[in-house]
């Protein structure tokens, strides 16, 4: 089989990332955005995902963490849609429940290429550590565009925002490998069309 990872370097005037992605991978993680709750929420992705994920990331910080986080999120879905190839094999769709003491977080994702972001999730405070709140949901936005991928996400409970950050990626990360994963009984694309 087929390795499947993608090295993706994007520079602009606001950031400067580096980032190399394995889907099939044992949760390893070299991360440095520059904002550590966001290295934490990223490790936390590739340990359950069990993705390798090495990201280095020179953004606009002095701005704020806004180009930081939404460019990561557009090179790592670009990385995804690169490491999946051309779908053959794959179950296409991954969902997860993940819960995390008062936090409770559905994902759903369809890797059909069409981009769409459902985010249901409403959070208390502006910041958890040097991360904006409001910057989860740019995040996912950034990943489904970027990599034709529907994601809906889901707080069903909760009130601990660090938890709820938390679910949310963890719970992305286990529909995303569920969605990767090849199915023996999949011999092409898992669509009527023919193709992804």
């Amino acid at each position: 089989m087929e390795e499947r990872k993608a090295k993706i370097t994007r520079k602009t005037k606001e950031t400067d990332i580096s980032l190399e992605l394995r889907l099939d991978g044992h949760g390893k993680y070299d991360i440095d955005t520059g904002i550590g709750f966001f290295n934490h929420m990223l490790e936390g992705f590739t340990k359950h995902g069990l993705f390798d994920l090495r990201c280095v990331v020179n953004g606009d910080l002095d701005v704020d963490g806004h180009h930081t986080v939404e460019d990561v999120g557009i090179v790592l879905g670009q990385a995804i849609a690169q490491a999946v190839g051309d779908k053959k094999g794959i179950r296409r769709y991954g969902f997860f429940l993940l819960p995390m003491d008062d936090a409770l977080a559905l994902c759903a994702i369809d890797l059909g290429g069409r981009p769409y972001l459902n985010f249901e999730c409403e959070f208390t405070v502006p910041k958890v550590g040097y991360l904006d709140t409001e910057l989860v949901k740019e995040f996912f936005y950034a990943i489904s565009y970027s990599a034709g991928m529907n994601i809906h996400i889901k707080m069903l409970s909760g009130s601990n925002n660090h938890h709820m950050i938390e679910a949310i990626f963890k719970a992305f990360a286990k529909a995303l490998d569920q969605a990767v994963s090849y199915d023996d009984r999949i011999t092409d694309v898992l669509s009527t069309k023919g193709s992804l």
